[in-house]
């Protein structure tokens, strides 16, 4: 048996696909398709993570490719960000060698594992070709007031010293570092993301083609709420608004709470009887973390030395500041019901604050003093005046329209998205073009000035304090652009999240220089057909790219709605039960696999130990496994091909044989062209309708047992066992590209393999075989029905709900949709 030498054979043909820019694409008349995966942080190595996530990619870039589409596939790199700066002070150098440095290391190890991008639209995000449009895209966002300036109490990382948006704070601890996030007031730019809550909130053109689980988190992110906005005045007849979505219960009122960063709470420091206690609390709170869910942080509050007035039944009621209220929600003020919301019920029986009963269950009454915990479902209203006796949910916008009517408060939407805050006090980032002028005020960077330009000379990079440009006077000194006197740049720096939010309409016509893409290549090649990343970017780096994108159509640059047409979210690759991290002592290096078996070996166990979008536990005995059958492989083409006759016209052979296939016996010439065609239909399949590469490589094996127990008794066998051999390459390709193009040449063919069309499925051949369908309802297995494998999917639709053990779970019941797995079996939905 001869060795396959896959060294010699990877070096060859990725030498090949580089010289000749095979994997180059341009705008043509045939149908696009563009596929990316999210690009990667430039750390310095790539992991079995990244090996992942880009196989899949490239899988289905090389199939698409195949099928006759001009696709898409770029890479580049997200290089600005913490990481980078920290490792520059770790390792005393400048973030841009450090960086430069990753990427030179990374490139060369995406082209080892033959990826098919084109490395001629290449993008780099920390350099002045690529930031002088995000410095472009502030300016016209600014133009729309959609980015402002205010103070705010921020996130702050004592460890990073820098501010985090609300969605890089990870149950009270930052997302980079894990060290906990504490509350500080600076003066912050935001982009006001709030102005688009209810088109992100319309996931319409999306809903049936990104995972739910990522439609559900950005919908809880945004939070949309409807409520009613009650007015409570204090006895010098000050008011100030709390929002709630429970109006049936404000005669329950029995106290209110502020957050820490109300308005209120400033002046109760400094003019209440109770400031001394205030201060006390708020210097402590300031120690704790803000961010800690409810069920997580002890409940702490003080008294603020005021009382108000319950609008709905003029009850003088005492205000708190707590913990448990943050400003992000609402007012930051909320209205307490202990007896029927149980934070509020715990907070009261702490502090012994009054409980007042306002719904009861139908047919029974609640005791104040008797209730071990708040009764939180529906029920019948009691002690709430004009409304006693109503259903509460009923109730609720009879009572907001009583309380507009009588000017207590004002029906609203509310949304817990709070305004993307994207500055940053680090050097390794896109520098804000905005010039403070003592007289003008902020006043924005010309465009003919940008980009603004990251001082690489006489920048001290500590890591710690005020932002290394501030120190930087040649690049804070500047004349203000509107009056010509003294002024000084904005020394915060973007959040890198901004560089990601378009890169992905950047690849469409990457070396543009007057404009940030080509409206034209735009519109050709977006959306993104199929996205692929991890679902910890969902209310991330997701959400912004889809709140760039329907800015950039408000301000006509893009014609699309939605930046990606369709999401994969993968799973982790794990080790010893763990996500695989330097920490715990897991990492696998994709290097010394590849020095030990092979890119292709690689590339096959990766797609093979588990469907895309669940975890997948490593084993090297599975890519030993994955080696061997690519050495079986080679080895049965050497053999076989050496009796196979090879043709290029279609093959037309009729089967006497009517019968299932019998795997356990040697088929015969129309046997194996059946197995042939049935192995093309379901890896076709596997890849087009669901990317179960796994099943895929597992049909791809069954050929390989065929063709290698196929005996060759006359002609007729020469040339179906031809026309399995080629079948098998054909296949193999998106997924072992280099051994398919060296079998592609043993076999005498010409040219690349990865231009040749994808095979077609003789219906023919499977035209008297059968399977067995398995038929479900919500998931559930409740018949089996043996079909001809040449039925179309609504006639398999039509044969599975005809079947009467169905109809008794389908009659009288909402056929929400009916899932076809090809050759597989059909999932009912109903309700």
């Amino acid at each position: 048996m001869s060795e396959y030498k896959f060294k010699a054979v990877e070096e060859k043909w990725q030498g090949y696909w580089e010289k000749n820019f095979s994997l180059s694409t341009e705008m043509d008349s045939n149908p696009k398709y563009y596929v990316l995966v999210m690009f990667p942080y430039p750390s310095g190595k790539i992991h079995m993570g990244h090996v992942r996530n880009y196989t899949i990619g490239d899988v289905i870039a090389r199939y698409k490719q195949r099928r006759g589409f001009n696709v898409l596939h770029p890479m580049g790199w997200d290089a600005f960000g913490l990481p980078a700066e920290n490792a520059a002070i770790l390792n005393k150098t400048h973030p841009s060698k450090w960086t430069d440095s990753c990427i030179e290391t990374m490139r060369k190890q995406l082209k080892r594992l033959g990826f098919s991008y084109d490395w001629k639209r290449e993008v780099n995000t920390s350099k002045p070709d690529y930031y002088k449009w995000g410095q472009w895209f502030f300016l016209r966002m600014f133009e729309k007031n959609l980015v402002f300036q205010k103070e705010a109490p921020v996130n702050w990382c004592e460890k990073c010293q820098t501010v985090l948006a609300n969605e890089q704070v990870e149950k009270g601890k930052c997302w980079r570092c894990a060290d906990v996030v504490r509350e500080k007031r600076l003066k912050q730019w935001f982009f006001k993301i709030t102005d688009y809550a209810e088109r992100l909130l319309d996931c319409s053109e999306i809903e049936n083609s990104w995972p739910e689980k990522v439609l559900v988190m950005q919908k809880n992110w945004i939070g949309r709420s409807e409520g009613v906005e009650i007015n409570f005045h204090l006895k010098n007849n000050e008011s100030f608004p709390v929002f709630t979505t429970r109006p049936d219960t404000i005669f329950g009122a029995t106290y209110l709470v502020l957050a820490s960063g109300h308005e209120m709470v400033k002046k109760a420091m400094t003019e209440s009887s109770e400031k001394e206690n205030v201060k006390k609390f708020i210097e402590e709170f300031k120690k704790e973390s803000f961010r800690m869910p409810d069920d997580v942080i002890e409940k702490k509050g003080v008294f603020s030395g005021w009382t108000a007035i319950n609008p709905v039944n003029n009850k003088e009621i005492p205000i708190w500041i707590a913990n448990y209220v943050v400003m992000e929600y609402g007012t930051g003020a909320i209205m307490a019901v202990p007896t029927h919301d149980q934070r509020d019920f715990e907070f009261a029986q702490k502090y012994n604050l009054p409980l007042e009963v306002v719904i009861t269950p139908e047919g029974k009454s609640l005791i104040a003093e008797e209730m071990s915990e708040a009764y939180v479902e529906d029920g019948v209203m009691t002690n709430s005046g004009k409304f006693n006796g109503k259903n509460n949910r009923e109730a609720i916008p009879l009572i907001i329209e009583w309380m507009e009517k009588e000017g207590m408060g004002k029906g609203r939407v509310n949304y817990r998205l709070r305004d993307w805050l994207l500055s940053r006090q680090r050097y390794w980032g896109a520098p804000i073009p905005i010039i403070h002028c003592p007289k003008c005020g902020p006043v924005p960077v010309p465009d003919k000035d940008l980009p603004v330009l990251l001082p690489e000379k006489g920048v001290n990079i500590t890591g710690m304090g005020k932002s290394p440009l501030s120190g930087i006077e040649s690049f804070v000194r500047v004349d203000c652009p509107e009056c010509g006197e003294e002024a000084q740049r904005e020394t915060d720096t973007m959040d890198t999240f901004v560089d990601s939010s378009w890169y992905f309409a950047r690849y469409t016509s990457p070396h543009s220089t007057n404009v940030p893409f080509d409206k034209k290549a735009a519109k050709y090649w977006l959306p993104v057909d199929q996205y692929i990343g991890g679902i910890e970017h969902a209310i991330l780096h997701l959400l912004y790219a889809r709140f760039f994108t329907k800015v950039l159509k408000d301000l006509k640059l893009l014609d699309v709605n939605e930046p990606f047409s369709r999401l994969l979210t993968q799973g982790m690759v794990i080790k010893d039960g763990a996500k695989m991290s330097k920490s715990k002592g897991n990492i696998v290096d994709p290097d010394g696999m590849i020095e030990k078996f092979g890119v292709d070996a690689l590339r096959l166990f990766i797609l093979f130990a588990a469907p895309p979008e669940v975890d997948l536990e490593w084993s090297e005995r599975g890519i030993e496994g994955a080696s061997r059958f690519i050495n079986r492989v080679w080895n049965i083409f050497e053999e076989k091909k050496k009796t196979a006759i090879f043709k290029k016209e279609k093959l037309d052979i009729s089967s006497e044989n009517t019968t299932p296939i019998d795997w356990c016996c040697m088929p015969k010439a129309a046997n194996l062209r059946r197995i042939t065609h049935r192995i093309i239909q379901r890896v076709t399949n596997d890849i087009e309708d669901r990317f179960h590469f796994n099943t895929a490589i597992a049909a791809l094996m069954e050929l390989t047992n065929a063709i290698n127990e196929f005996i060759i008794k006359d002609e007729e066998d020469k040339i179906v066992l031809g026309e399995a051999l080629k079948t098998m390459v054909h296949l193999l390709s998106p997924f072992a590209p280099h051994l398919a193009e060296e079998l592609w040449q043993t076999l005498g063919e010409k040219g690349e393999l990865a231009k040749e069309k994808w095979p077609d499925v003789d219906m023919k051949a499977l035209e008297k075989e059968d399977f067995l369908l398995v038929i479900q309802v919500n998931g559930k297995l409740r018949t089996r029905v043996t079909v001809p494998l040449s039925s179309s999917e609504e006639e398999i639709k039509t044969i599975a709900l005809s079947q009467p053990r169905i109809k008794e779970f389908t009659d009288g019941k909402n056929i929400k949709k009916i899932i076809v797995v090809p050759n597989r079996l059909v999932n009912i939905v109903v309700s």
